[in-house]
C-alpha cells in the first residue's frame, strides 16, 4: 500500500488538541501508513508557507477563519476540518455534541444543589453560543435561574485579558449566591477563578466554576485546581482520520454528517468539590477545611474561624452535608491522597508527610477504612476505587 503524505494543521498548544493528535496517531498505528508533516502553529493561525510546495495526499485542519479555509481549498485534496466553526461547506467536519457538554454541566450543578446557574462565553467562538444556548435551555428546564456575560473574543486584535477578568468580576459581583458558573471551555473559567481570587470570592463555597476540555496543565495550575468535562478527542482525532482515509482512497463521504462524539463525563477538582450552601458559618467553615485539612487540623480549629458551638456545628454540617466536620476533614485528606498516589511518584511516607499523617501506618489505615484498599493497591490499580 502507497504510504500517504498528510498534513496536520493542528495547534499544540491546548489539552483539546493535543487530544485530536493522540487520535490521529492511534489511528495511524492501526490502520495508515503517513506520513505526517506537523508544524507547530498557535489556534487560528495561517496556513504554513510549506503548504503552497508541499506534494501531499490530504489535510486534517482546524479551520478557524474564512481565509484559511480559502487557502485550503486551492489544493484541491481531502480536508477534514476538525474546527466547530464551520467556516467551509462541503468539507466533512467532527465534533463533540455541545448539548451534551451542556447536559453535564447542568446535571453536576444541579446534583450538588444549585439553583442558580450561569455561563461565561467567548463572543468570538459561534460554538459557545451554541453551547451557552443549550446550558440556558437545560437550566431553565430544571427550574433554575440562569444568568450568562460573554467577554470578549479572546482571539481578536487588542484583547485585554486584565480587562476582561474585571468585567467579568464586576458581572459576579451582582448574582446571588451561591452560584454555579461554567466557562465555555478551561480558558474562560480559569478567568472565573481569577475574577473571583480578584473580588475575594470563595470558591467553591460562594462560586463552583466548571470548565471544558479537561486541559490538564489549565486545570491543575489553577487555584483552586479546575473541575472540566472531558471531551472524547482521541475518539474523535481517530475517526477523523479514519474518514480522511476513506476520502484519500477515493470513497465518496457525506460532507454533511459531521461525526460527532459524545463527552466522557466531568473531571471533578476542587473549584466544583462542594455542595450549595446558604450559611456563611458553614461556609466559612468549609473553606478553611479545603485550605487546611491536609495539615492535621482538629475540629476544634474549624470552631475558631467562627462564633458557633461544636454541637450547633455538627448539627449544621449534618443537616446540609450529611457528613460531621470530623469527617469532611478526613473526606478532604482521602482525596488528596487519591491525587497523590494517582499523579505523581512520592512514596508513601513522603504523600503520609504532607497529608497531615505523622507515619505512613497511621495513613495507610486510615485509606483503607476510607477507600477499602491500601494506598498501594490504589496506585497499582491506576487510581481506581
Amino acid at each position: 500500500m502507497k504510504q500517504r503524505s498528510v498534513a496536520l494543521l493542528i495547534e499544540t498548544s491546548n489539552g483539546y488538541s493535543r487530544g485530536l493528535l493522540d487520535g490521529v496517531i492511534a489511528y495511524m498505528k492501526a490502520c495508515g501508513r503517513w506520513s505526517v508533516q506537523l508544524t507547530e502553529q498557535q489556534r487560528g493561525a495561517t496556513p504554513p508557507a510549506w503548504l503552497d510546495s508541499w506534494d501531499g495526499d490530504g489535510i486534517i485542519a482546524r479551520i478557524e477563519t474564512d481565509a484559511i479555509g480559502r487557502q485550503l481549498l486551492k489544493h484541491r485534496l481531502p480536508i477534514v476540518d476538525l474546527s466547530a466553526a464551520r467556516h467551509v461547506s462541503g468539507v466533512p467536519w467532527a465534533d463533540t455534541e455541545d448539548r451534551a457538554i451542556a447536559r453535564l454541566a447542568v446535571d453536576h450543578f444541579v446534583q450538588r444543589g444549585f439553583r442558580n446557574l450561569a455561563y461565561c462565553g467567548d463572543v468570538g467562538f459561534v460554538w459557545s453560543a451554541r453551547r451557552g444556548e443549550h446550558f440556558r435551555q437545560l437550566a431553565e428546564q430544571a427550574q433554575c435561574r440562569f444568568f450568562e456575560h460573554h467577554s470578549a473574543a479572546r482571539y481578536d486584535e487588542g484583547f485585554n485579558p486584565t480587562m476582561a477578568t474585571r468585567h467579568i468580576g464586576e458581572w459576579l459581583a451582582d448574582l446571588p449566591r451561591p452560584l454555579a458558573v461554567m466557562g465555555c471551555y478551561d480558558f474562560k473559567a480559569q478567568q472565573v477563578l481569577d475574577a473571583c481570587r480578584a473580588r475575594k470570592i470563595a470558591v467553591p463555597e460562594e462560586v463552583a466554576v466548571l470548565g471544558v476540555d479537561d486541559d490538564r496543565l489549565i486545570c491543575e495550575l489553577s487555584e483552586p485546581t479546575l473541575s472540566s468535562i472531558i471531551p472524547d478527542t482521541k475518539r474523535t482525532g481517530y475517526d477523523a482520520a479514519a474518514l480522511l482515509d476513506k476520502m484519500m482512497s477515493g470513497e465518496t463521504v457525506n460532507a454533511d454528517q459531521p461525526l460527532i462524539t459524545q463527552p466522557l463525563g466531568v473531571r471533578v477538582r476542587g473549584s466544583t468539590d462542594t455542595l450549595a450552601i446558604d450559611d456563611d458559618e458553614i461556609v466559612r467553615a468549609l473553606g478553611y477545611i479545603r485550605r487546611n485539612a491536609t495539615a492535621n487540623i482538629r475540629v476544634d480549629d474549624v470552631l475558631r474561624q467562627g462564633t458557633l458551638s461544636r454541637r450547633s456545628l455538627e448539627h449544621r454540617f449534618k443537616k446540609l452535608l450529611g457528613l460531621t466536620p470530623a469527617e469532611e476533614i478526613q473526606r478532604v485528606r482521602i482525596n488528596r491522597i487519591k491525587e497523590l498516589l494517582s499523579e505523581t511518584e512520592l512514596s508513601i511516607g513522603e504523600i503520609a508527610d504532607r497529608t497531615g499523617f505523622e507515619y505512613g501506618e497511621y495513613m495507610a489505615v486510615a485509606f483503607k477504612r476510607s477507600v477499602g484498599c491500601t494506598p498501594t493497591e490504589y496506585r497499582e490499580q491506576g487510581g481506581s476505587d
